[in-house]
């Protein structure tokens, strides 16, 4: 995964997910979504062919990077408990 920065402000930033459309773009916004320090977040692909998912993340009261690297972890917190659920039902 390649992540590219259109834009890097405190409370703004805009940044490109190389190779990733709906499926990722849809698991780290719901929870960038879920936190009260984001202002506003959406994505986008350019065109419905794209592979590279455009989004833009403006918080208050908290530095955007902190929100991005915040989320990331709920993320990797999320797969680690799904790898659990499976590790068990599989035994």
């Amino acid at each position: 995964m390649e992540i590219e920065f259109i834009k890097k402000a405190a409370n703004h930033v805009e940044f490109k997910i190389v190779g990733e459309t709906h499926t990722f773009a849809n698991l780290l916004k719901s929870h960038l979504v879920d936190d009260p320090n984001v202002e506003f977040v959406a994505y986008k692909l350019e065109h419905p062919t794209d592979k590279d998912s455009i989004f833009i993340l403006k918080t208050k009261g908290k530095e955007a990077k902190k929100v991005l690297l915040d989320a990331a972890k709920r993320v990797q917190e999320d797969v680690e408990e799904l790898q659990g659920a499976f590790d068990k039902a599989l035994k």
